[in-house]
C-alpha cells in the first residue's frame, strides 16, 4: 500500500491559482490577422480581378453575349454585340437562331488575337443539331464585337 494520506471527505482542497497568464499571444494573433487582411485589401486595390481576365475570356464573353442576345431578341445582331456594318445575312448564326429556337454554345476553342481582330472556333447546338464555324471579332474600345 502507499503512504499517501487520503483527504477526508469534508476537508477543503486548496488549489493554487496564482499563475499569471499573458494576453501577448492573443494580441500577436490579432496583429497578424490585421496584417493579413490589410495585405488582401492592398492586393485587391493594386491588382483588381478585371486585370486577370485574358483576351480569350473577353472573346468568349463577346460570343456568349451575342448568342444570349440572339436568344432573347429577333434583332440581328443583338444590340451592342455586332460590329458596325454587320450584315445579318452573313451572321455566324444565320439559319440557326430565331423562330423560338434556343442556341447553345457547346464549345469555344482556338481564340486567336491579332491586334484589334480575333477569331475563334465556336460550336453551337440548336434542337440537338451541332454546327461548328469560325467567328470573327473586332475590338471596339474595351470590348469585343462579333463581325462577319
Amino acid at each position: 500500500m502507499s503512504n499517501e494520506q487520503q483527504p477526508a471527505e469534508d476537508e477543503v482542497i486548496k488549489v493554487d491559482q496564482t499563475d499569471k497568464r499573458s494576453v501577448a499571444p492573443f494580441i500577436a494573433a490579432a496583429v497578424i490577422a490585421v496584417l493579413v487582411l490589410a495585405g488582401i485589401v492592398i492586393g485587391g486595390v493594386l491588382s483588381p480581378a478585371e486585370k486577370n481576365v485574358t483576351e480569350s475570356d473577353w472573346i468568349a464573353a463577346a460570343v456568349r453575349g451575342f448568342v444570349e442576345g440572339s436568344n432573347s431578341t429577333d434583332l440581328v445582331p443583338p444590340p451592342g454585340t455586332g460590329c458596325p456594318g454587320f450584315d445579318p445575312k452573313r451572321s455566324p448564326l444565320v439559319g440557326r437562331s430565331g423562330g423560338g429556337k434556343t442556341v447553345e454554345i457547346t464549345k469555344l476553342v482556338d481564340p486567336k488575337v491579332d491586334g484589334d481582330r480575333a477569331m475563334a472556333t465556336v460550336t453551337t447546338k440548336v434542337d440537338g443539331d451541332e454546327a461548328t464555324s469560325t467567328w470573327n471579332l473586332t475590338r471596339s474600345g474595351d470590348k469585343w464585337l462579333v463581325c462577319n
